[in-house]
This record gives C-alpha cells, structure tokens and sequence, in this order.
C-alpha cells in the first residue's frame, strides 16, 4: 500500500530539529558523553508540595471519568487568583481562563479557532515553530514579522504593510522570548495594544517564561495594560515555572471571545486535562502565592556560570533577562548549522541552530540552561578546548 500524507504535513515543524537529532544519535552511538543544551525541558523535579498533591488525587476515584474540556472551576479558580495575586489582573474563571494540556496544545488549535482558510495571522521570526506550523494547519498565510538584534528583538510595527494589519485576524508575539531572551516593557505593550484597537486585531501573547526572569526584572501580564481584555489573549504554562512540563498542563485567559472559541473547538477535540493533574496545578499555584516558590535563581546561577565560563573561553555572550535560554551570536565565518554540529562531533554538546526558528535566526544559537551548574561547566570547558583548535 501506498502511505498517504497530507501536503500539509511536509510544512510541519522544522527540519533542522530531526537534523539535530539524528547528530545526536550518531554521537551517542560512538560512545560520546553528550551534554545536551538543546531541548528546553526543565531537569528538575516539582515540589514535595506538588507531588504530594499529585499523589493523593491520583487515589481519588472521582479524577477516572472524563474530565471537563474547559478544566474544573477549582483549577480556574486557581489561575483566577494567582493571575491577581502575580500581576493584579481580574479574571473571571468561568469566562475568561480555558484550561490546556500544555500551552502547546492551545497554540497549537488557536487558529482554527479564530481563523478561515486564507486568512493572516502575523508571527514572529525568530519564533517559537508551533506559531506558523499552526497556520499550516489551518489554511492561513503567516506574515513573518523580523525580531532584530538592533532593536532589541523588538517588532517594529510601523513596518507592518498596511493591507496585511487590515486582513490580519491576529499577532502573535512572545515576552519573555522563546528563542531569543529578550523582554519587553509596558511601553511596548501599551503600544502594542493601540495598534491592535487601531487595527482590530486579536494580540495574542505567549507568557510561559514570566517566572524565569533575572537581575530583580519582573515580567508583566499584558492584561494589565487597561482595556487589554478587549483585544487581547495570553498563554501560560505550568511547564517550565513549576518543573510540571510532563504534566501537560496550561491555560489561557483575557478576551471572552477568543477564549470562548478556543473552548468551543476543543471540546470537539478532547476531554481536557486529567483532574489529578489539575489538583497538583492548584497545589503549584498555591504554594507560589504563598511562597512564591520561584525557579528564577536556579537559572540565575546557571546563566552567571555558564556565561563566565564562556567568556573565558573566549565567546562573549550578553546575558538575557529572563527564560532557560541564552540565545548567542556566533562567531564569524560560520553558519548556524554549520558550529551546532561542529559543537556536537568535536565537542559533545547539543545546541539548536538559531535558523530552526526562522531565516531570521541566521546567526545565532539556542542554548538551553537544562543541565546542573558541573555539567554547564563542562559544556563550556569542552567548547573553549573546540576553539581553540580553531585559532
């Protein structure tokens, strides 16, 4: 039998991610101890607290039915009073906030929700790659918006043609950046969504790095800027603040609209999350509001170390903000394929090319701040001993 596969599937993801693995592989295979700075999942485990709560729902009979497809009222609830709690930003649970099974998840579905076969949707590059394999799924053309060195990563949204902000359904940016560590202030988002109201675009922002920030810098919601609710959305994750990325657990709240679609989709797709995930999300969310139970020093530490080892290795690196990545210009005279695998097959250490996020990464690399501070070291002592070999 012939295999059959949609041509929408040769547009999914980015090549250069199978290409990495397969390095990988093939490295392992010769007996090489890989440090892998590649994928961004978080090596440390949830608190005692979180488990514990896992634990026990997992013994409660009533979590194996089918759960709700929006999330139970006690998990929104939960989202509804951290969100006032971490940025003094009133939802309402029952209109306002949709639970995920991971921010993915709802990134993934958003544009068929709000979308049509032909529309735009504005996107970032570089950017996260379920932001336009998204729009692959769902028939809509993506309009690459340039995130630039020179301007700090930040869009400049004068230079958005004018027939596309006007058939555009939404934009989607991302602060705290996935890939590029980069942050924005008040004064963007404000701009941000007078330019939304001008244009009647959705925003749609992407908040799962707001608790891995650095230097005393505290990341903002975009709803708090007033009137956000009215043209705004925004993503976040229990992944990476909470060590909870296996857990598949996220939500999304402002606009009642946008949040209404989403729901209507996916409760054609899925029952929603397992209510003993969902009782071990309350626990996080709680014992943050209680504690504020932060991850942002571990990756501190981690970003100083590394940083410093770099340096002394003779690779400057201008130390981000915020998230567990570094996002690193490289050297001249090379492409950014070409040093990740030259990084891997002499040095043993996976990083992911700066262009698997868009032709716009050109340049750079992601390194994801995913191993303990004497395996970072490591990394770092391996890359300096490979440059050398250069000179």
């Amino acid at each position: 039998m012939t295999m059959i596969g949609s041509k929408r599937l040769s547009q999914l993801g980015s090549a250069i991610f199978s290409e990495v693995a397969d390095w990988k592989r093939e490295v392992m295979n010769q007996g090489v101890d890989v440090i892998d700075l590649g994928i961004g999942s978080p090596d440390l485990p949830p608190s005692a607290r979180i488990i514990e709560a896992f634990v026990q729902a997992v013994q409660d009979p009533s979590h194996y039915g089918y759960p709700t497809s929006e999330g139970s009222l006690a998990f929104r609830e939960a989202v509804a009073g951290w969100y006032q709690h971490r940025f003094g930003v009133a939802l309402n649970p029952e209109s306002e906030i949709l639970t995920l099974m991971g921010s993915q998840d709802g990134l993934a579905h958003l544009a068929l929700s709000l979308c049509d076969p032909g529309d735009i949707a504005i996107v970032p590059d570089p950017g996260y790659p379920i932001y336009s394999a998204s729009l692959v799924l769902a028939g809509v053309e993506s309009y690459l918006l340039p995130l630039r060195a020179e301007h700090h990563f930040l869009p400049q949204l004068e230079d958005i043609p004018v027939d596309v902000a006007a058939k555009a359904k939404f934009i989607l940016l991302n602060y705290p950046s996935n890939p590029l560590s980069a942050v924005a202030d008040r004064a963007f988002f404000e701009q941000l969504i007078v330019y939304a109201k001008k244009h009647d675009l959705l925003v749609v922002h992407d908040l799962a790095y707001s608790e891995m920030a650095f230097d005393g810098y505290k990341p903002m919601s975009i709803l708090e800027i007033e009137g956000a609710k009215e043209v705004a959305v925004e993503f976040h994750s229990l992944s990476k603040s909470f060590n909870m990325a296996g857990c598949r657990i996220a939500f999304l709240t402002g606009c009642a609209d946008a949040v209404n679609a989403l729901k209507t989709l996916k409760s054609n797709i899925d029952y929603g999350v397992w209510g003993a995930i969902q009782a071990a999300g309350i626990a996080a969310l709680e014992e943050d509001m209680e504690h504020d139970h932060s991850v942002s020093s571990v990756y501190e530490r981690r970003r100083d170390v590394f940083i410093s080892a770099m340096q002394e290795a003779g690779w400057r690196i201008t130390p981000p903000k915020a998230t567990m990545f570094i996002w690193a210009a490289i050297p001249k005279g090379w492409t950014s394929r070409q040093i990740s695998r030259e990084m891997l097959y002499r040095a043993g250490v996976v990083v992911i090319p700066g262009d698997a996020f868009g032709a716009e990464g050109e340049g750079f690399v992601r390194i994801a701040l995913v191993q303990n501070e004497t395996r970072l070291l490591e990394a770092a002592r391996r890359i300096g001993d490979w440059l050398q070999t250069l000179e």
